[in-house]
């Protein structure tokens, strides 16, 4: 069989066509019916407090005076149609919307779940609640006698009344300052909606008035702009004018301190073995992976010739590009060669084909200058840095920094939305994406075999790690070998192949975001004796010590090097397909994954018979699992990779309308049509990975229509059975003709499901079957599901494109029927070659 064969990009196999999602209207809900007279006569009794209170702050502020947030809160386990709150033709906006649960202090459980939607009110607009209200009581009906009495909005609201700090406080509420007094920083999320220069002059203005300090870094996003205020409770209670501009309060991130240092093997002459051997690439055009982080000491002679004095940033100045606390140094050795133990003990020449960038984005300290930085405005500082002093450069962004406390169950942070937007493009005016590789944190408590794996559901992955676009890496391990003279009695506390014990997984996570880690790479292992479990050296990854002069080599463990590990392969990949967008980048080493034997054994209990929910737990703990070089860089004669990267514009607005769906794309597939069936019932696989970049809309205000993502795209393939029309109506429906009868049947064989490798904005699965199904399948349709594009109208985005790529990939037994090659005839001008 021949291998190491180049994957196949193909361009011109797809066909445009009009779109409309069979099935795609909203559920609505219909909570309990209130008696009409009492319930309203109690609403309107609120509005006037709110109207009360609403005139006595219009006396206080004067001229300052631009309304007043008002909250609402739901009846017990019933949900509010925030939609309907919000009036953006009055003024009235939607700020936040906070689900909380009320604990049953007996049973020690949740009894009863309320919801809170804050609103913010222009003078004059509280009118158009009170006109609701009687539109309620009257039960007011149109022309044709159709309800008009906004009867699903109000039996869903217990109580409204003026909004409080708290009301805007949108973390976990014991996060919420306890003393009055004491000055903290805050992250306020201001309300942008219409431009967000006048909004930060007016709260520029309006903290210094109350002498509240605010920070200089500002991020923003299309509604939503994002600063640091530094004042007390009372304090920032007492700004009233300031407030009014205020969406979202929240804690700021602290960053967590992850590095490590193992006691070194000081072998000098391995180093100069190794450099004997290895060729470092002196070309500028190729790819470089751009380290955030601690800075990077190039006086180690193993990085030097892959970093240039001009490629050491800093985000401030004042802290220089060197490393004084080891991290960055340690990664980049890792960046370059990988696990350095492995790399020592073998003989093999070593190329190294990227080169490396360092910006500083961390002092030793982990502050600046007393101040809580804002993590989103120095990633975007950190990023511009490089790109102004070599803007044409190919680059992955790996960075290891994650806050101190875990992100709030995957809801996007300042932090992760900013890597969002870096990641689409978005702050770019040619929209030019970028990849992220980011660390999902480190399990700093002590896990040991009792707590050991049962712990890591728990261990929740940290801010920014959450990100949609970023591939969140997780940490795995096959260091399991304990020397008995190093440790005598000692064994690992994680086996062969398991996830290491300083990983982080979204178990706890809601729902509707992402399943994260994407992948997961080598992490190290931790050991365990008759009292503990301690870390040693012998079970983390070697690499390059930031004090060469006193020690060549250090250890690190956690997700840090794993993090580090991926850059590198995705650096790998760069230099062998420089056309492949960062979008193709990240969705092959997704698609090259594969769970272990133990991931597999340790997180599916049912085995065999597993169902769809137990792989979405299996994917929140070990993500896609292991990536595979090999498989991420060539295909083989049984094994084949198509890639197909295109560009889509999901929504569009016709005159008068609103915006709604607008293409989708089929791809023909080059499909070895011939060769699949020739091999009849014998087994196969075929995997499917759709990955695309969304630009982030955040805020805390639901699923509505004010979802977080810009757009969603999906996949689905035609059935063995289905005829090329009958799959376009399956999934079109402007595709389906009169007479149409909707084929119900299920499409068996996928491993993870549509449900749930529908979250985030990468989608891949697995299907098994026989070659004879899968001879008739090679046809792929990408089609547009919804995202505030569409649905926030007033920011006229609807007529967006965006980019994806889908991989298809085919892999049969090792036989004399060559795939590949039938697949290279349908490719004439662009046939591969064997490398």
């Amino acid at each position: 069989m021949r291998s190491r064969l180049p994957h196949f990009l193909i361009e011109r196999f797809a066909e445009t066509e009009r779109y409309r999602r069979p099935g795609s209207g909203r559920d609505r809900f219909n909570p309990p019916p209130r008696d009409r007279v009492s319930h309203g006569a109690m609403l309107q009794e609120h509005l006037e407090v709110v109207r009360e209170q609403s005139d006595l702050q219009r006396e206080s502020e004067g001229r300052h005076f631009r309304g007043i947030q008002v909250e609402f809160e739901s009846f017990p386990d019933v949900a509010l149609a925030v939609d309907s709150i919000a009036r953006e033709s009055a003024g009235i906006e939607l700020l936040n919307v906070r689900h909380e649960q009320t604990m049953d202090a007996e049973r020690g459980s949740a009894a009863t779940g309320r919801t809170f939607a804050t609103v913010f009110v222009p003078d004059g607009k509280l009118r158009h609640f009170n006109k609701s209200i009687e539109a309620y009581l009257s039960e007011r009906k149109d022309i044709r006698g159709r309800p008009r009495d906004h009867r699903r909005l109000l039996d869903a609201i217990q109580a409204i009344r003026v909004a409080t700090l708290r009301s805007l406080w949108t973390a976990a509420p014991d996060k919420f300052p306890r003393n009055k007094e004491k000055e903290v920083w805050w992250e306020a999320w201001l309300l942008a909606s219409r431009g967000a220069s006048p909004v930060l002059s007016r709260v520029n203005k309006r903290a210094s008035e109350a002498g509240i300090s605010m920070s200089e870094g500002v991020v923003r996003f299309p509604e939503r702009v994002v600063v640091l205020l530094k004042a007390s409770v009372r304090q920032l209670a007492a700004a009233s004018a300031l407030v009014s501009e205020v969406a979202e309060l929240r804690p700021p991130a602290e960053t967590a301190e992850v590095f490590d240092s193992m006691t070194p093997n000081e072998q000098v002459d391995w180093m100069r073995e190794l450099l004997q051997r290895t060729h470092f690439v002196a070309t500028d055009n190729v790819p470089h992976i751009c380290l955030l982080d601690t800075g990077v000491n190039r006086g180690h002679n193993l990085i030097g010739p892959s970093l240039s004095v001009a490629d050491l940033h800093t985000v401030d100045a004042g802290w220089g590009t060197d490393d004084q606390a080891g991290h960055g140094t340690q990664m980049a050795g890792l960046a370059l060669f990988g696990d350095l133990a492995s790399i020592l003990s073998s003989s093999q020449p070593i190329r190294i084909n990227h080169r490396l960038e360092s910006v500083k984005i961390l002092p030793r300290s982990h502050t600046h200058r007393g101040d809580p930085d804002l993590h989103g405005y120095l990633t975007a500082e950190a990023v511009a840095r490089p790109e102004i002093s070599a803007p044409t450069r190919d680059r992955v962004f790996s960075m290891s920094v994650s806050a101190r406390e875990p992100g709030a169950r995957g809801r996007p942070s300042a932090w992760s939305a900013t890597l969002d937007r870096l990641s689409a493009g978005a702050d770019h005016a040619a929209g030019l994406p970028r990849l992220f590789l980011i660390s999902s944190g480190k399990e700093t408590t002590v896990v040991d075999r009792d707590s050991y794996p049962d712990v890591l559901d728990v261990a929740t992955i940290q801010d920014p790690g959450q990100a949609w676009n970023a591939l969140t890496v997780g940490a795995y391990t096959e260091l399991d070998h304990i020397p008995h003279q190093q440790a005598p009695g000692a064994t690992a506390v994680a086996p062969h192949g398991a996830l290491s014990p300083f990983t982080m997984t979204s178990v706890n996570w809601q729902t509707a975001w992402p399943l994260k880690p994407d992948v997961v790479f080598e992490g190290g292992n931790r050991a365990q004796d008759s009292l503990s479990a301690f870390n040693m050296a012998g079970l983390g990854l070697l690499t390059t010590n930031h004090q060469p002069q006193n020690r060549l080599f250090t250890t690190a463990i956690g997700t840090s090097p794993a993090t580090a590990l991926a850059a590198r392969m995705a650096a790998h990949i760069g230099a062998k397909y420089p056309e492949y967008w960062p979008e193709t980048i990240r969705g092959l080493i997704v698609h090259s994954a594969e769970w272990t034997s133990n991931m597999l054994s340790m997180h599916l209990p049912n085995g065999a018979s597993a169902t769809k929910a137990d792989y979405g737990l299996l994917l929140r703990r070990c993500g896609f699992g292991v990536p595979n070089l090999g498989a991420a860089l060539w295909s083989a004669s049984n094994s084949l990779s198509l890639v197909a990267q295109h560009e889509i514009q999901p929504f569009r607005r016709e005159r008068g309308k609103g915006a709604s769906a607008n293409e989708m794309h089929l791809h023909h597939l080059p499909w070895p049509k011939s060769a699949l069936e020739a091999l009849g019932a014998t087994e196969v696989e075929m995997r499917v990975t759709l990955s695309y970049f969304v630009e982030p809309n955040p805020s805390t205000r639901g699923r509505s229509r004010y979802l977080y993502e810009s757009h969603g795209l999906r996949f689905d393939l035609r059935r063995a059975t289905e005829s090329r029309d009958v799959f376009r109506a399956r999934v079109n429906l402007l595709a389906r003709s009169e007479g149409y009868e909707r084929n119900s049947s299920s499409d068996p064989g996928w491993v993870i499901g549509v449900n749930q490798r529908s979250r985030g904005s990468i989608h891949s699965d697995i299907w098994h079957g026989t070659a004879a199904e899968l001879a008739n399948r090679g046809v792929v349709a990408v089609f547009p599901v919804t995202g505030w594009w569409k649905t926030r109208g007033r920011l006229r985005r609807e007529n967006t494109k965006g980019r994806y790529s889908v991989i298809v990939s085919i892999k049969a037994p090792e036989t004399a029927t060559d795939l590949y090659a039938e697949v290279a005839t349908m490719i004439p001008i662009a046939t591969p070659v064997t490398a």
